[in-house]
């Protein structure tokens, strides 16, 4: 059975029980048993290889996946997924680690981020996994590091292009940014790698995230693969990957509609046969965080207290924002706006009454839900907020108040 429609856009990817919510085939009553205490994270793995599986059907076979472990680090979640995708990009020291423990191998696994510290350079180095540059002091300190451990370092170049992809949640490219080499210094940069001797292994250009809108996806693609050709003329060897990022987005609010993949594996189809044309032998590589993982996690927090005040219904719950930032709207939202939130153990009962869903810290950011619809609510019932497998644990401040953490589980 599937999950009765809570918003516009029906969460209907997991199943219903008995009025339970169902994950990775569990009962959520009977998970939040097992788990032994609320609140938890609990990601279904069947629904993060479905949408590899998408993915693939999708886009050309030629084309290589990547998986951005930033969007979900959690070390079950990286193993699972490892041998499913084509390769990984981390974005700090313990992320390296987590890919590297999945058993990736070095010449798949890539890293970015515009603040690399020394000690990161190192295990990069030394591991010989890909950095993408992101400066030209960052060019030099691996310079001294390779020289001091004798190893060659692999490279590419992360650009600062000069445009964004329109109608994205972030932009990472276009104008000033801490992300990249703006694309007028990469000549030199390039230049430089040459006399340096690295191993120069292409370009990662990444305009935007978050983006449901599959023309917009594909004039930013275009672009990408428009302005790689073009500084590929400057590269010190040929260049053997392109990295173009992803942006795929998945809908959170009721006026999101999913994103629709055809076209852009259509237009993706064209773009991998004219890189092979203009930059042979170079791979085209997606790399996707949220796209794969989002959409197959859920958090779980548990009602401790149902109050009034002004009219209103307060449902307390033992989680909230410092578990769980982005659902609170204090994570990149300019007007809040609810994530879809239901009461896992009744989801089989109409939601004929207005409550706000909060949380145990002293602040009144700690927000959940405002104004829901939701079924009549106890202390004891479990509230669920979808869309939560993606930036939600690691992105939120864990430490805020001192309270417990929650708990992650693989199901």
């Amino acid at each position: 059975m599937e999950a009765p429609s809570l918003w516009p856009h029906p969460i209907s990817q997991f199943d219903v029980s008995g009025g339970h919510l169902v994950i990775g085939g569990v009962r959520l009553d009977h998970l939040a048993a097992r788990v032994g205490q609320t609140p938890f994270y609990a990601y279904d793995r069947e629904l993060i290889s479905q949408r590899i599986a998408h993915l693939r059907r999708v886009l050309p076979k030629s084309l290589h996946l990547h998986y951005a472990v930033k969007a979900n680090p959690m070390p079950a979640v990286v193993d699972h997924i490892a041998p499913l995708v084509d390769g990984l990009d981390v974005a700090s020291g313990s992320e390296m680690l987590a890919a590297l423990n999945a058993g990736t191998d070095p010449l798949r696994i890539s890293f970015a981020g515009p603040g690399k510290s020394e000690k990161e350079l190192e295990q990069s180095v030394a591991a010989g996994i890909t950095v993408n540059l992101e400066s030209a002091s960052e060019l030099k300190r691996l310079d001294r590091i390779g020289k001091r451990l004798d190893l060659r370092p692999r490279v590419a170049v992360r650009v600062n292009p000069n445009f964004s992809l329109k109608a994205s949640g972030m932009h990472m490219g276009g104008g000033a940014q801490q992300f990249g080499i703006d694309a007028a210094r990469v000549p030199a940069i390039l230049n430089r790698i040459g006399a340096l001797g690295f191993d120069f292994q292409g370009f990662h250009i990444f305009a935007g995230s978050q983006n449901l809108r599959s023309d917009l996806i594909i004039e930013g693609q275009k672009k990408t693969i428009e302005l790689a050709v073009a500084l590929a003329a400057h590269a010190p060897g040929p260049v053997r990957h392109v990295n173009i990022g992803g942006g795929f987005g998945i809908p959170y609010f009721p006026s999101d509609k999913q994103l629709d993949l055809r076209p852009v594996g259509r237009a993706l189809k064209a773009l991998v046969e004219g890189v092979s044309n203009m930059l042979p032998g170079a791979q085209l590589i997606v790399e996707l965080g949220r796209y794969i993982v989002g959409e197959a996690g859920i958090y779980v927090c548990r009602v401790v207290d149902r109050k009034t005040s002004g009219g209103e219904v307060f449902l307390v719950t033992d989680g909230g924002l410092h578990h769980h930032l982005a659902a609170s709207g204090n994570f990149g939202q300019t007007i809040r706006r609810n994530y879809p939130v239901a009461i896992g153990n009744r989801m089989d009962e109409p939601g004929r009454n207005t409550v706000n869903v909060v949380g145990p810290l002293c602040t009144p950011l700690d927000l959940l839900g405002s104004k829901l619809p939701l079924p009549s609510s106890r202390v004891g019932d479990l509230v669920v907020v979808f869309q939560s497998g993606a930036y939600g644990f690691t992105a939120s401040p864990t430490r805020f108040l001192s309270h417990p953490e929650p708990v992650e589980v693989l199901v």
